[in-house]
């Protein structure tokens, strides 16, 4: 909810003026507004409003037509912003932004901002690039030169674009789960100045033609549960593992890149912080890299020998292109926007609808909104879907009432577009990560126990029959009890073991992959039977 009402007390000021960009609604209905002749009048009116503000318009909710405060109750104010983003879609516009404010014991009012351009239609060629890498690697920065196209200052100032807290993720609809993105159209990148500011976000999105988007880990070795949810839960195309040249890989540089190689995610390593060292140092770090790679069996590939052209033709889960960067020289950086504009987007659309919640918020005036990365199918406003497993292993009839991307109101979303969707039919303290969105007429079995081949990355001794490890699938992190195939698995060893969350059920399929860990064990499996 917003604080500050001077937005509210302007347009109040303004008033309703005969070619003025401000209009006055206490509530919008869809059985009266929506109504056959009222939708095409009210569209031409708000078509009037956004062009007399010169592409922006101001609806103020909640006031009678003379300005006073009426205040509506959530749900109706909810409804009418679902009427006047179809109005605006009608007048080839949408909703840039909503500001919202309580009054004393008669509801809510708020001002939502319209502007011109129609919907942005998700057609576009997105790719989910997820980073990893050390702390201090220069990760953020090297993510926020790129979308900004600026050199850093040396002191971490790109980095400071993509420092998001808290609550400036909760603030909105959004689900935007990336900490960064860009694009590409005919005439090469798309930047973004700040990426802090939604509607250059927004702007990226619209006149792209390829969108990247940059999903964030965390470097700290504490949070490493983190980075495996980040990198697991989401339908990523690609990984970008980051290792400072003037540090080397580290412990954690090999914890990360275990969990990038077992989920066979095809694989960029950029060798930062190249400014700070001399050429045989940077030559002795790709060394460690190369032999780094080998130990895992993949192939490495470095760029700044074989060409760009041979690291777009034979990238994969297999062969690992290295790429030598400086966020502060810029060097590197053409190499990697040729790479992100090149390759191919690697996560498959198709199937049915599914997503699996990652975060949840509750939005004034829009509800219980869900965010994650859809898997499979395409999802439309409107859609009547099924949430759940809950704790008893039910699940619950919604209503995907609107969906958000990169603050950008879509119509509808597909296959690994990272979206927020707004759901009717569930309070937002229901909602739980792991809980999974399929359409209302699928018949989701959630299972407590599972077949699993499985693959011990690193154990102090062996894994015993009772084994209780984390298990990171999809969005889901749960305590799980392990019982290997003949009692007992070593390091190195890959077998057969049966898996049992232990709290509650989630829907899992066979063929995905999953991470487990458990102190300093850790290990990869793949489903491969459902069980009872």
């Amino acid at each position: 909810m917003s604080v500050d009402r001077s937005v509210l007390h302007r347009a109040l000021e303004r008033g309703e003026q005969e070619g003025g960009h401000v209009e006055f609604k206490e509530r919008l209905t869809r059985e009266v507004h929506l109504a056959e002749g009222r939708l095409e009048s009210l569209a031409a009116q708000l078509r009037h409003r956004v062009l007399s503000g010169d592409g922006e318009a101001q609806y103020v909710v909640g006031v009678t037509d003379d300005g006073g405060i009426a205040g509506i109750d959530p749900e109706a104010f909810s409804e009418t912003l679902d009427v006047l983003s179809l109005l605006a879609e009608e007048a080839s516009a949408h909703i840039d932004d909503v500001q919202t404010w309580g009054t004393e014991g008669r509801g809510l009012v708020g001002v939502a901002t319209v502007r011109d351009g129609g919907q942005l239609t998700a057609d576009d060629d997105h790719v989910i690039v997820g980073t990893a890498g050390h702390v201090d690697h220069g990760k953020s920065t090297l993510v926020g030169s790129l979308v900004t196209g600026r050199a850093d200052d040396g002191d971490g100032d790109t980095r400071s674009f993509l420092d998001v807290q808290p609550h400036e993720v909760e603030r909105g609809l959004s689900a935007d789960l990336s900490y960064g993105v860009y694009g590409f159209d005919g005439d090469g990148p798309v930047r973004v100045e700040n990426p802090h500011r939604k509607h250059e976000r927004a702007a990226v999105v619209e006149r792209a033609d390829r969108v990247v988007s940059f999903v964030d880990t965390v470097g700290h070795e504490p949070w490493l549960r983190t980075t495996i949810r980040g990198l697991v839960g989401q339908k990523l195309d690609y990984g970008l593992l980051v290792v400072a040249a003037d540090d080397g890989p580290t412990d954690t540089t090999r914890e990360h890149l275990g969990v990038l190689l077992a989920t066979e995610l095809p694989t960029i390593v950029a060798i930062t912080k190249t400014d700070l060292v001399d050429d045989a140092r940077v030559e002795e770090v790709e060394r460690d890299v190369e032999r780094l790679l080998r130990d895992t069996g993949r192939t490495p590939l470095p760029v700044e020998r074989h060409g760009v052209d041979a690291a777009v033709e034979e990238t994969d889960d297999a062969v690992v292109p290295i790429v030598r960067t400086s966020a502060v020289g810029g060097d590197g950086l053409d190499v990697l926007d040729e790479l992100f504009e090149r390759l191919p987007k690697t996560a498959a659309a198709g199937g049915d609808f599914r997503m699996y919640v990652d975060r949840s918020y509750s939005v004034t005036g829009v509800g219980a909104v869900a965010s994650g990365t859809i898997k499979s199918g395409t999802i439309a406003a409107g859609d009547e879907l099924l949430l759940g497993p809950f704790s008893d292993g039910s699940f619950r009839e919604v209503e995907a009432r609107s969906i958000e991307m990169h603050y950008h109101r879509v119509d509808k979303a597909e296959a690994g577009r990272i979206v927020g969707i707004a759901l009717a039919g569930v309070r937002e303290s229901e909602l739980e990560r792991g809980m999974v969105l399929v359409p209302r007429d699928a018949d989701p079995t959630p299972t407590r126990a599972f077949e699993a081949e499985v693959m011990v990355l690193n154990h102090p001794t062996r894994i015993d029959d009772g084994y209780e490890p984390v298990v990171h699938l999809e969005t889901a992190s749960e305590a799980a009890r392990f019982h290997p195939e003949g009692g007992q698995l070593l390091p190195g060893d890959t077998g057969r073991a049966t898996v049992e969350f232990k709290f509650r059920p989630y829907l899992v399929e066979t063929g995905q992959r999953f991470v487990f860990r458990e102190g300093s064990s850790k290990g990869v499996g793949t489903v491969t039977e459902l069980l009872d």
